[in-house]
């Protein structure tokens, strides 16, 4: 795998069959190509280049793909890793990785790479974000059960509920970028994943229980990483209900999420961390993920029978909407070929991935000045 290789230009566009709306298509190769996490913004160099993942030659690796010409960049070279993550420093010119039990920078200019924490034996590393200062690394690791619990959580959620009743030890851990001292900021004898710390207050992440969302205790919490306290974010309310998927707004203090109730009901919605200005919009078909690009705009990913993209917009200080955006037709097979829309900082292109030819590629769909003009979303019937 040679790191700094150039791939050509693999983008072509056209037209979607539902709406006519122009789809780019970003990747087209043999193999699962895919964006960041939602909760990540991979647009860097003043968003001419966007980062991702792919399986390219049977491993997994990091890539830049320039949006000026579509040329691709390898920017790591490993040759066996597919348990690879990955989010941007604010500076913009630096990712971070996750490449197994090590953490690792790498100067996207340069492709050095500086490893500069190794998490303990015995012990998984989660998902990875830096802190809104850019000094820090924050991340979680987790007692590794898998000797005793079959897991694969990224391929179907299997072992899922089981590693939740294990009660793992897991700690938060945040780690100086300068000088790779590591410090646990929370721990707990609890399926800790999913950190996101906020974009504009370095003090502030959220983090969740993992498990079956109506079964943990609580999904969505908050921390202080200056003083280590937590606290609830958006308590259920009423039994079983599912809430889930949070990501930060641009505003940093804003948590987006979805969820369910046992009456069949979905919902989209945003409360600030300390729990004021709840705000939720109730739709009548299942999905996975949504996100908000903090200026009135909101997307979620539909499955079973709505397989489309589809979205709102706030019209008079209510969301307008569904419309439908393009089809998505996603499998939603692994966390490899999770749909994950996501807008870009100005909230005008959405990003997506989608499975629907067969292998996993990047979306990339420009939005409609003139929202009217997307169709309203057709229920199918029940009949």
């Amino acid at each position: 795998m040679t790191k700094g290789q150039r791939w050509p230009a693999e983008w072509s566009r056209y037209r979607d069959r539902f709406t006519g709306i122009e789809v780019l298509q970003l990747t087209n190769y043999k193999t699962h190509s895919w964006h960041l996490y939602f909760t990540e913004d991979g647009w860097y160099d003043g968003g001419r280049k966007l980062l991702f993942f792919s399986d390219r030659n049977n491993s997994t690796n990091l890539y830049s793909l320039d949006m000026r010409d579509g040329s691709i960049t390898q920017l790591t070279g490993y040759e066996k890793n597919n348990d690879l993550g990955a989010c941007l420093h604010p500076g913009g010119n630096l990712a971070v990785m996750k490449a197994g039990d090590t953490l690792i920078s790498l100067n996207l200019d340069t492709l050095e790479e500086q490893p500069f924490y190794t998490a303990p034996a015995g012990f998984k590393i989660g998902n990875i974000n830096c802190t809104a200062d850019g000094r820090h690394v924050v991340t979680c690791i987790q007692e590794d059960l898998s000797h005793r619990i079959l897991l694969d959580l990224g391929n179907g959620y299997v072992g899922h509920r089981e590693l939740m009743e294990a009660a793992p030890l897991s700690r938060i851990i945040r780690v100086d970028l300068a000088n790779g001292q590591a410090s646990t900021v929370f721990e707990d004898r609890c399926f800790i994943t999913h950190i996101n710390t906020s974009p504009t207050v370095p003090w502030l992440i959220t983090f969740c229980h993992e498990g079956p969302w109506h079964l943990v205790d609580h999904r969505i919490w908050g921390l202080d990483l200056s003083t280590g306290e937590t606290w609830k974010i958006r308590e259920r309310l009423e039994p079983r209900e599912k809430v889930g998927h949070e990501f930060f707004y641009p505003d940093g203090e804003t948590i987006g999420y979805h969820g369910f109730r046992e009456n069949g009901t979905n919902f989209f919605g945003s409360i600030r961390y300390d729990n004021t200005g709840m705000e939720e919009t109730e739709f009548p078909f299942d999905t996975w993920h949504s996100h908000a690009d903090g200026r009135g705009q909101a997307v979620v990913d539909g499955k079973g029978n709505i397989r489309t993209l589809c979205v709102w917009r706030k019209k008079d200080g209510i969301y307008d909407g569904p419309r439908v955006l393009c089809e998505l037709r996603c499998s939603f097979h692994s966390q490899k070929v999770h749909a994950h829309p996501r807008f870009n900082a100005d909230g005008k292109r959405l990003l997506f991935t989608s499975d629907k030819n067969g292998y996993a590629n990047l979306y990339l769909v420009e939005m409609p000045d003139d929202f009217e003009s997307l169709p309203r979303l057709e229920l199918p019937s029940k009949s």
